[in-house]
């Protein structure tokens, strides 16, 4: 198992500076967007902070993690495509893996982690009144 570990941990590494290193920078942004995007509809719309509201909403979590995945799926997928050409192109090899961590780090994990702030941020910025309700447009 150690071994394995180890194999992970250097071919994460190697990939920062190999060749596609690019989507480091590229898919993250894209999972950024797509994150503001849903955080403001969000807002809009008078939903709570993404994260939590998987963790705390049990009756609505189906459907935000069909919502979430709707938005990043083709990122994640890009994602996988990409570490695979990767480890074609460098080790001649597949590891699936490796593939899920990486597609899932540079899609994934920036969707969550922005989603939640950008609708709390909006939010305070319009008093916690919902967005583009008639009240707040003059």
């Amino acid at each position: 198992m150690g071994e394995v570990l180890r194999r992970i941990a250097e071919n994460m590494a190697g990939r920062i500076h190999g060749p596609l290193s690019f989507r480091f920078i590229l898919q993250p942004l894209t999972a950024i967007f797509f994150a503001y995007r849903d955080g403001i509809r969000d807002a809009r719309s008078g939903e709570p902070a993404y994260f939590w509201s998987l963790l705390d909403d049990p009756l609505d979590r189906h459907g935000r993690i069909r919502a979430g995945w709707k938005a990043v799926s083709r990122v994640f997928v890009l994602g996988v495509l990409m570490d695979v050409i990767y480890q074609w192109l460098v080790f001649r090899h597949v590891y699936p893996g490796e593939v899920l961590i990486t597609a899932t780090g540079l899609a994934i994990v920036p969707y969550v982690l922005v989603r939640g702030p950008i609708n709390r941020i909006m939010q305070h910025r319009t008093g916690g009144e919902r967005i583009g309700h008639p009240r707040n447009r003059t």
